[in-house]
């Protein structure tokens, strides 16, 4: 039979459930802006009905409500897709930051950067083969030189700045990477510890989440949830969080790059020592980012070395209008040359691409001399065409010295593109070898084995002081093919015979083991010019790809979070409209309950009483 006093404990439950279920409200209301906030609901559920008897046998009376659990609104489904969809964005926006430095380190919308240099320098050498007597002429291609070489190794330093910089920010985001793991740890634990007793970790749960959701910004990664509600976070197939274990991530100690000029780092786990890869998010943007820059660095120093090379070698053809017709001497980088003590009078740089992964400038010091050919030195044709005229033969020597080669490349060949210090002195305008010969005749001098142990130019006839035809092929030789310059008119005539020659000089130092200079080319088969505009178009189709990647991804992103919010986020229509159901809930049962009062203090005062 049911008690006198039930109805009372009907009404109190349910006072208590729209309460419980008010005050729930209220805290979804004041955390509508809180970040990683989740909507949370309690979860009702009729409680046990009692058996009253009746004329057609026993019913049963329900006993009004209880509060099962407080819960979040959550759809993992939707969190598992933003953690993964979130380290791309971060990947393409770390890219797409890196891509906007670089294309200010390439500006070329002003009069300060490599485009306007380099067509500066052409314009100086194509003034100089019209008027290669006039001295203004000659100084300014020797400042335009300085020029373009100056802006080749600014753009270096940017870019080497900017790589540091890359590796400063990877080592700042390592450490706010392991102050979230560490803090993952620790909800952990207190998620554990607080439903122990059966209870929702709510508030706990959604900082957690939260973590996780930053987490995700530098690494790709997977969550799994345990049946004690401890996350497992793996990346990688390695396990960084694990409940209350987490793994710690560091910078390795850094490694000198000779070639780039800087220094090195990768990503270390401080408990194994072995390195971490992150396929995704921020951490691997940084890495990449770097192998870009030094992607750009490379075509930097490959057109430091076309000059060093190809532009040397046909400088070298040509003869100054000092009182000595200097010929043989490098426009750019060294000509005397000071290496292990030992001294020499000139240096030819040639271009070794024989192993694909490490191309190099061959560095080969070189003693020289130079001497006029008397007519009694003519022999046949030569008798009759070149007798009475300027000739000259320069005969070359290059070191055996093993030591004494040097093998450079990246930001150490960008380093020695500098105009010749010749050049610089007060005077030496006079040995830019703007007039070239009639004919050069080039002769090796090999060992019985094969080796090249020398070899010699002779400039046959060489043309007055107001002849600039030397100028019009360096001023060519920027414009140029390969294809074109080995077509033209300019190209051999001859075995070991040419006539203004802008083929590269043919000479091998086998004899230290080195490889010899078969014609490479540092920028390919394309001119010079050429190799830029198609490093700046790449440039640009990658920075424009990564923009268009990354608006992409923002709209995936956007459609996963309007995903997200449509389970937990806080909608004021709906708490506003469970805040007045709750209120007339709490206000019918506490009506109820007055009522019961009323009848139940006329039972006990009112009634029963024998004998008033």
């Amino acid at each position: 039979m049911r008690s006198t006093f039930s109805g009372l404990n009907t009404m109190v439950r349910g006072i208590f459930a729209n309460q419980l279920a008010q005050d729930t409200t209220g805290h979804n209301i004041t955390n509508a802006g809180t970040e990683g906030y989740s909507r949370q609901k309690v979860n009702q559920a009729a409680t046990r009905a009692q058996s009253q008897y009746s004329i057609y046998g026993n019913v049963l009376v329900g006993t009004g409500v209880d509060s099962l659990s407080l819960t979040r609104a959550r759809n993992i489904y939707a969190d598992k897709q933003f953690w993964n969809e979130n380290s791309t964005q971060n990947y393409y926006s770390t890219m797409q930051t890196n891509y906007d430095k670089i294309e200010a380190v390439f500006d070329d919308s002003d009069d300060t950067g490599i485009q306007n240099s380099m067509k500066e320098f052409y314009q100086a050498w194509s003034d100089l083969s019209t008027s290669a007597s006039t001295a203004s002429n000659r100084v300014t291609v020797i400042e335009k030189g300085n020029m373009f070489a100056d802006s080749i190794q600014t753009a270096a330093v940017q870019l080497q700045e900017q790589i540091n910089a890359e590796y400063e920010d990877l080592k700042l985001n390592i450490t706010k990477f392991n102050d979230i793991t560490e803090k993952l740890t620790v909800l952990n634990r207190n998620i554990l510890t607080t439903e122990s007793a059966g209870a929702m970790a709510n508030d706990l749960r959604d900082e957690r989440d939260l973590l996780v959701d930053q987490l995700s910004e530098y690494v790709n990664l997977n969550v799994y949830e345990g049946s004690n509600g401890m996350y497992t976070i793996v990346s990688n197939g390695i396990t960084l969080v694990n409940g209350k274990d987490r793994l710690t991530l560091r910078a390795s100690e850094p490694m000198p790059n000779t070639k780039y000029g800087i220094n090195d780092y990768n990503i270390e786990i401080v408990e194994s020592g072995i390195v971490y890869q992150p396929l995704n998010g921020s951490f691997k943007g940084h890495l990449d980012a770097v192998a870009e820059n030094k992607r750009y660095l490379d075509d930097l120093s490959s057109m430091a070395a076309f000059l060093l090379t190809n532009f040397n070698d046909q400088h070298r053809t040509g003869s100054g209008i000092d009182v000595n017709h200097t010929s043989g001497l490098n426009f750019f980088g060294e000509n005397t040359h000071i290496v292990n003590g030992h001294s020499y009078d000139t240096v030819v740089y040639s271009w070794d691409e024989s192993d694909p992964q490490n191309k190099r400038l061959i560095v080969t010091p070189v003693t020289t001399t130079q001497e006029e050919i008397a007519d009694s030195a003519l022999t046949g044709d030569d008798v009759e065409a070149y007798e009475g005229k300027k000739n000259y033969k320069v005969t070359y020597t290059p070191t055996t010295a093993e030591d004494d080669i040097e093998e450079l490349s990246g930001i150490q060949i960008i380093k020695l593109l500098e105009v010749a210090s010749e050049l610089k002195v007060p005077n030496g305008e006079q040995l830019v070898a703007a007039r070239s010969a009639d004919r050069i005749d080039f002769v090796r001098t090999e060992s019985s084995g094969g080796t090249v142990t020398g070899w010699t130019a002779s400039f046959m006839d060489l043309n007055g002081t107001g002849d600039g035809s030397n100028a019009v092929l360096l001023s060519s030789l920027l414009n140029m093919t390969q294809a074109e310059i080995e077509g033209s008119e300019y190209a051999s005539s001859g075995a070991g015979k040419y006539k203004n020659a802008v083929q590269s000089w043919m000479f091998s130092s086998a004899t230290t083991g080195k490889t010899s200079n078969t014609g490479d080319r540092a920028i390919g088969a394309i001119s010079l010019n050429s190799f830029y505009t198609d490093a700046m178009s790449r440039l640009g189709n990658n920075s424009q790809s990564i923009d268009t990647n990354i608006a992409a991804q923002d709209d995936v992103i956007a459609q996963i979070v309007n995903w997200r919010a449509s389970t937990s986020a806080v909608d004021w229509n709906e708490e506003l409209s469970n805040m007045l159901t709750f209120q007339k809930g709490y206000s019918a049962c506490s009506r109820c309950l007055t009522t019961m009062d009323e009848m139940l203090d006329r039972l006990i005062n009112n009634t029963g009483v024998v004998g008033r």
